[in-house]
């Protein structure tokens, strides 16, 4: 093993930085300089301290909203913390605006972090900003012999892996493919006066099994780790940058973490993880390895992905305007399917379990996603669904959102529609950039009137007959708001222009009729929504009201 004034010499000075402020450049201080300035957290007994660590390398996955949508839970209900590290180690794969999605993310779903790489007395928490605290511990390891130089090169590692292949055991850096776990002194002075580039690997204790408990999963039993992972990266390098897996223990050991919650995908760095733990004298934390979003394949169920599944980015759920509420209402039903079966508020406030969450994986099912969304959706007042849809509207649809804010009393009546006071509202709302394509037709910078008499949305009725029976609605047009005496005005211009009062009178002498009363309504609904269906005309038109109903109605005329 090297002396320790050589290994020292591998970490020169360091200017005053984010985490120096307390202190002038000088030396790199060690751990215990670090044990001091983030003591233990005075906290309540039974107090969780959680955290969510985004990677800035690709989209925000809803799996993430899931996950840290449970640690704000977990650290709220127990009086503790929760807090946001950003992990961007990996500065290779960083995607610019990664960060922004999950600020996105984070705003739109309301998990709002304690701490946060904006303000907390335990960051920097972005990992790049915390470079010098992990050369210290770095260089405690290597002091101790727990830690060691490696100079492999690419090559060699690729024989080495190749060579693995062929034996058909695992590949990795461990036993005599551990080209320099074992090498004498000289030798690696030798490389660092030739001023070669190294890592800095852990000197794994090995063992055979290990056995811990999961929060969710239970007592676990696994093969040790064996593997003489990095712990530092390359020495020429620009930033002395570890590996996610020492950066985590460092992390969550100083900045106090007390419950680590993960995907699955993780569990088989448990091992390792421990031994990093156990190897820099750190208590242990707990982990809880939740199990993945789920999406039906056919005939059988796969991991949610990013690379496939549109609804795997939470910007899929963003931009489609689904209720914020609706959606982490669902989520938590999928964690603790309690809660399924509770009101939204009280699902919403109930206290999530670790005991609780299943380890199977959960389907994320779109279908009832937005049932639970209409649902939702049904019980908001109008102005509270125009104020959703316009904070909506203002960043993915403009034109709608100033059609909005335009005519905000015909947005009311048109809400108001078939669900107030009403025993089984409509439920035609399933997220907000569905209102443009239901509630669209209601705004007159929105609505293209029919101009064509012979349009053929008007059902193939000669023009001039589409001309008459418009003429002598709008002659004695009442505005009225019930519904059978808004349909007598058209029975009355219907059968002034030939129309049979009745589908069986037509059906009975089609030859005397141009068509039924039927055919008449519906000119007169696609004049004033552009559609073959719609709600009653009373209850349109009030909506609309007289001015604009009588100009769609009238668009005809001037054709």
């Amino acid at each position: 093993m090297l002396e320790r004034d050589e290994i020292d010499a591998l970490f020169p000075r360091v200017p005053a930085g984010p985490t120096s402020a307390d202190r002038p450049d000088g030396d790199l201080p060690g751990p215990e300089y670090w044990e001091q300035r983030y003591p233990p957290r005075d906290l309540p007994a039974g107090a969780m301290v959680t955290r969510f660590s985004p990677s800035p390398t690709g989209a925000a996955h809803l799996g993430g909203v899931y996950v840290a949508m449970l640690d704000k839970d977990l650290a709220r209900h127990s009086g503790g913390v929760y807090l946001i590290r950003v992990e961007d180690t990996d500065q290779a794969r960083t995607v610019e605006g990664a960060l922004l999605q999950f600020d996105a993310a984070f705003t739109y779903f309301g998990v709002h972090a304690d701490e946060t790489p904006e303000k907390g007395a335990y960051g920097p928490y972005t990992q790049s900003e915390r470079a010098e605290i992990y050369l210290s511990y770095a260089r405690e390891f290597l002091r101790d012999g727990r830690a060691y130089l490696c100079f492999a090169t690419k090559e060699e590692l690729a024989a080495s892996a190749e060579q693995q292949r062929a034996a058909k055991v695992p590949t990795g850096y461990y036993a005599r493919w551990a080209l320099w776990r074992d090498a004498p002194d000289e030798r690696v002075r030798e490389a660092l006066a030739a001023g070669r580039p190294y890592v800095v690997r852990f000197r794994s204790p090995g063992g055979s099994r290990v056995t811990y408990t999961d929060l969710i999963r239970g007592e676990i039993t696994a093969d040790a780790n064996r593997n003489d992972v990095v712990l530092l990266k390359s020495s020429d390098s620009p930033l002395r940058l570890p590996t996610y897996h020492f950066a985590h223990a460092v992390d969550d050991h100083l900045m106090r973490v007390t419950h680590v919650i993960r995907a699955d995908e993780w569990l088989s760095s448990v091992p390792l993880h421990l031994q990093l733990f156990d190897a820099a004298g750190f208590e242990r934390i707990p982990y809880a390895h939740i199990a993945p979003l789920l999406k039906g394949d056919g005939s059988g169920k796969r991991k949610l992905s990013k690379r496939k599944d549109p609804e795997a980015s939470v910007e899929f759920y963003i931009a489609a305007g689904y209720p914020a509420d609706a959606v982490l209402y669902y989520l938590r039903g999928l964690i603790n399917g309690r809660l399924a079966a509770l009101p939204m508020d009280q699902a919403l406030a109930e206290p999530l379990r670790l005991s609780e969450a299943g380890v199977s994986g959960a389907l994320v099912d779109l279908v009832k996603l937005e049932d639970i969304a209409a649902d939702h959706i049904a019980t908001l007042s109008g102005q509270t669904i125009v104020d959703e849809v316009l904070g909506w509207a203002d960043v993915h649809d403009t034109e709608l959102a100033a059609a909005v804010r335009a005519e905000p009393g015909v947005a009311l009546r048109a809400l108001d529609i078939e669900r107030t006071g009403v025993e089984n509202p409509r439920k035609d709302l399933r997220k907000w950039s569905d209102f443009r394509s239901v509630y669209g037709y209601f705004f007159a910078a929105l609505f293209e009137p029919v101009t064509d008499p012979a349009d053929p949305r008007l059902g193939g009725l000669p023009a001039e007959v589409v001309r008459a029976l418009c003429e002598d609605f709008l002659r004695d047009y009442r505005h009225v708001n019930d519904s059978d005496e808004w349909f007598a005005q058209i029975r009355a211009a219907a059968v002034a222009n030939r129309f049979a009062g009745s589908p069986k009178e037509y059906k009975a002498d089609k030859d005397a009729f141009v068509g039924s009363t039927k055919e008449a309504a519906q000119v007169f609904r696609v004049l004033l929504t552009g559609s073959n269906r719609s709600p009653a005309f009373h209850l349109v038109t009030q909506a609309l009201g007289e001015p604009e109903t009588r100009r769609r109605l009238g668009a005809v005329l001037a054709g």
